[in-house]
C-alpha cells in the first residue's frame, strides 16, 4: 500500500470538497495542489475529475427531499418538469463546448500560470457582479426560488457556465455570478448552481471512468484505493461546505472570496516569476 499516494488522495479530496461549490475554482486549486504534490500526470487529472462526484453526492444528500420530490412528481407536476428541463438546458452549452474543445483546453490552460491569472480576472468579475447585485435587488424581483426560473433564465446561466471551461474561473462561480449578473438573487443563483453541478460533473465523471475502463492498466490496485479515499474525503468536506454556504449566502456577499482569489493568484504568480516555486508549464 502506497501511503504517500493515499495521503495525496486525502489532501486532494479535501481540497475538492471545500472548493467545489465556492466561487474560487476547485479545478484551479486541484491543478495547483496536484502540481505541488507531483500528482499532475494523466492519471492525476482523471483522479481529479472522478473525485468531484463525491462532492456531487454530498449535494444529492443535502437536497435529497427536493430531488426525490422532483423525480416522483415529474409526470404530474409542471413545476417538476420545468425544473428538469431547466437543468438540461443549462447543462448543454458547457458540456457541448467541453466535448469539442476539452483536449485543447487541458493541453494549453491546465497549468498554474493561466490558473492564477484566471483567479485574478474572476475576482474582478465578482466585484462587478456584487456592485450590480445591490442595484438589482433594490428593485422587486419575482424570482424567489429555483422553481421560479424560466427556461430562458436557465439558458443564460448555462451560457455563463461556459466560462468555467477556463481553469481557475470556477464552475460554481461562473453559474452563481453569471446568474446574479442576469438578475437572479444570490441565494437562488447559488442553489441552482448546486443542482446544475449534478448533470455537468456527473457526465464528466462518467466520461473519465469510461476512459479508465478502456485502459485497465491505469486501474492498478493502489490507484483504485486512492480514488476511493479521495472520493470519501471529497464527500465529507463538500457536505460540510454546502451546509455552511447555504447559511452564508443568506446574509453575506462574495466579496471576501474575490479578495481571496486576488491574493491567492498573486502568490502563485509571484512565486512562479521569482523562482520560489518551480511550477510546471
Amino acid at each position: 500500500m502506497d501511503l504517500i499516494l493515499l495521503g495525496k488522495a486525502v489532501i486532494l479530496g479535501v481540497v475538492e470538497g471545500l472548493t467545489e461549490f465556492l466561487p474560487i475554482s476547485s479545478t484551479g486549486h486541484l491543478i495547483l495542489v496536484g502540481d505541488l504534490l507531483n500528482f499532475n500526470d494523466e492519471r492525476g487529472k482523471a483522479f481529479e475529475v472522478i473525485i468531484q462526484f463525491g462532492a456531487i453526492l454530498a449535494v444529492c444528500w443535502e437536497f435529497r427531499e427536493k430531488l426525490w420530490r422532483v423525480a416522483s412528481t415529474a409526470r404530474t407536476s409542471a413545476i417538476s418538469r420545468r425544473f428538469i428541463l431547466n437543468l438540461l438546458i443549462a447543462s448543454i452549452p458547457a458540456m457541448g463546448l467541453a466535448f469539442i474543445f476539452g483536449k485543447y483546453i487541458k493541453a494549453v490552460l491546465f497549468s498554474p500560470i493561466p490558473v492564477a491569472s484566471a483567479f485574478i480576472v474572476g475576482a474582478l468579475v465578482i466585484f462587478w457582479a456584487e456592485n450590480r447585485q445591490k442595484k438589482v435587488m433594490a428593485r422587486k424581483n419575482h424570482i424567489q426560488s429555483v422553481d421560479d426560473l424560466s427556461p430562458l433564465d436557465a439558458l443564460k446561466v448555462g451560457l455563463a457556465q461556459c466560462a468555467a471551461l477556463i481553469p481557475g474561473t470556477s464552475r460554481s462561480g461562473a453559474t452563481i455570478i453569471g446568474g446574479m449578473l442576469f438578475g437572479l438573487p444570490r441565494t437562488v443563483a447559488t442553489e441552482f448552481s448546486f443542482f446544475l453541478a449534478i448533470p455537468v460533473i456527473g457526465g464528466a465523471t462518467a466520461y473519465e471512468l469510461l476512459k479508465l475502463w478502456k485502459n485497465p492498466v491505469s486501474l492498478s490496485g493502489e490507484f483504485t484505493w486512492a480514488i476511493v479515499i479521495g472520493f470519501i474525503s471529497a464527500f465529507i468536506s463538500a457536505f460540510i461546505c454546502v451546509r455552511w454556504l447555504i447559511h452564508y449566502v443568506a446574509g453575506h456577499d462574495f466579496i471576501p472570496f474575490a479578495w481571496y482569489r486576488i491574493v491567492f493568484g498573486l502568490l502563485v504568480l509571484v512565486s512562479a516569476y521569482s523562482g520560489l516555486v518551480a511550477w510546471s508549464h
